[in-house]
């Protein structure tokens, strides 16, 4: 089995790490971490805000340089659990990347967080997960933790 995990620097990705460590054998499961860098270009405009952009080049290296530290956390914790591991940061909208790379990796399964949001925040944010589900070639897991579920309930 191939696991596709889509992760992002959230709590809901280590409650996702877990869940792949007690639901899945590790014998036979490779698990490929995947975590997506959206450009700031992509929300933020450089005539919105035009002093910024001498500065997008130094904070688009650093978000790569914390993207590839959080992938080789979570890459080290599954092969603690004994999973055959490997790790990629790509750049884009996390959607599409994750969709396109299920499909190029051939993965069985893509596992990834949801962050419960509802209404206007999540029209404007956007889901990734709902996105994923929808547009996926392979099975999808979306797994969330209680407590978003019980943040969700609250502010529906």
């Amino acid at each position: 089995m191939r696991i596709l995990l889509a992760i992002d620097n959230s709590k809901f990705s280590e409650v996702v790490i877990r869940t792949i460590t007690s639901q899945f054998r590790t014998k036979g499961t490779e698990v490929r971490v995947l975590h997506v860098v959206e450009p700031i270009s992509a929300y933020v405009s450089a005539d919105m805000i035009p002093h910024f952009v001498p500065h997008i080049a130094k904070v688009e290296e650093e978000r790569r340089k914390e993207a590839k530290e959080l992938v080789q956390r979570a890459t080290r914790q599954l092969k603690k659990a004994g999973f055959k591991t490997s790790q990629i940061v790509e750049e884009g909208d996390p959607k599409i990347r994750i969709i396109d790379h299920a499909a190029n990796w051939h993965a069985s399964l893509i596992v990834l967080g949801s962050h419960g949001w509802k209404g206007l925040r999540r029209f404007l944010m956007g889901s990734v997960s709902e996105a994923v589900t929808r547009h996926a070639g392979c099975s999808v897991q979306v797994v969330r933790s209680r407590s978003t579920v019980k943040q969700a309930s609250r502010r529906a």
